[in-house]
């Protein structure tokens, strides 16, 4: 028997993450010709603005449709100092699946880049599965559940150092309308966040980065640390605090071969609600995984991706990853560590702003894999 639970406000929760890879774009087939026929790289506009249709595919969604408003610019310096492209957002999808999501988003670089301001409002229903926590559930546990979410996500940030920028981040979540299987998994394991719930917290951010390429960077580095304090004090239903470490690096190699790795850990201490669990799976990383494959209060996962030209717009990639999660940080250890691989193709839709089109294909274990069409890079 199906029940609902709600929360008495009229707002949801966390973004889905595959739902944010989603917002940017996976088949842009007006995109294409705009940027390969209408105009060259040498003579593109310092600004863009498109209408774009939709089509795009996931493990999570299967096929989704809908339409997008895509701009990006630059913010000229009066010393033409030079800073990356800035984009703008705005989304609307449905998808086989019955998944609705609306959303804006995007980064903005002022001058000198001395200011950046990341930013997302979205609003989504979404049919889910969901098999537990712990890093060792069985398929057999496979639930479905469905949940309607806001997300409030404000991160301003400013340049202290070549390269160095200190930031606050602002996070406001809510789910309501939560429904699911009485007496299933969300009730025997006494999922906190089950019968809806409101997380607001406030935050810093600390980073550090040398990328050369806001989208595709072929050198360069970025290290980033934030944390987030959910609070009664901040109109949060529960107490808690997420800690991330996020680090990236980009190494050129033979004929402009580029090596990406990338070190991601996702911490949490206190009452931890559904959506702000750690997560396996994703178009992002460990690809071939449904994302929520696998939660808990913890996670870290290592991914190596070799990126390849092969000619005209034309690239190749492969990957691999490894990851895990665990109730406590004893528990990222090896014990059922969970492994994907994969590779894919990349087309270049501006060769000026490295912007690609990826079509990759993922393989988890035991048989789990899924095929992903997404702009920009997975990291």
């Amino acid at each position: 028997m199906k029940i609902i639970k709600t929360y008495n406000c009229a707002i949801t929760s966390k973004f889905n993450r595959n739902i944010l890879n989603i917002v940017f774009l996976s088949a842009l087939f007006s995109y294409i010709p705009f940027c390969l026929i209408a105009q060259s790289d040498s003579t593109a506009k310092k600004h863009q603005f498109l209408v774009l249709p939709i089509v795009a595919r996931s493990i999570e969604t299967s096929w989704s449709f809908g339409a997008a408003v895509s701009s990006t610019f630059h913010i000229k310096s009066p010393t033409d100092t030079p800073t990356r492209t800035s984009n703008l957002q705005a989304l609307g999808l449905y998808s086989l699946k019955n998944q609705l999501v609306f959303a804006i988003n995007g980064s903005i670089y002022f001058p000198g880049e001395k200011n950046i301001i990341d930013q997302q409002i979205s609003y989504s229903y979404f049919p889910d599965k969901f098999w537990g926590l712990g890093k060792n559930t069985p398929h057999s546990n496979e639930e479905s559940y469905n949940y309607k979410q806001f997300y409030v996500y404000l991160h301003p940030k400013q340049k202290v150092g070549k390269g160095l920028f200190i930031g606050l981040r602002y996070e406001f979540q809510a789910v309501w309308a939560v429904e699911y299987d009485s007496g299933g998994i969300f009730d025997k394991e006494q999922i906190l966040g089950r019968y809806g719930y409101i997380a607001s917290g406030l935050g810093a951010s600390f980073t550090y980065d040398t990328r050369n390429n806001a989208f595709a960077p072929d050198r360069g580095g970025m290290m980033q640390f934030y944390f987030n304090h959910f609070d009664n004090i901040f109109g949060s239903t529960y107490r808690y605090t997420n800690f991330v470490v996020d680090i990236r690096e980009f190494f050129k190699l033979y004929k402009q071969q580029v090596l990406a790795l990338q070190a991601y850990g996702f911490f949490n201490t206190g009452e931890v609600p559904l959506r702000s669990l750690a997560s396996i799976g994703g178009s992002n990383s460990m690809r071939g995984y449904y994302a929520g494959r696998y939660r808990d209060h913890n996670q870290f996962v290592l991914q190596a991706e070799y990126r390849v030209p092969v000619f005209w717009r034309f690239g190749c990639v492969a990957f691999t990853d490894i990851g895990n999660v665990g109730r406590t940080l004893g528990d990222l250890n090896f014990d059922y560590l969970k492994f994907s691989y994969g590779g894919g193709i990349r087309i270049a839709l501006s060769k000026v702003e490295r912007l690609n089109l990826r079509l990759d294909y993922g393989f988890g274990l035991k048989g789990g894999s899924g095929f992903y069409f997404q702009l920009g890079e997975a990291f």
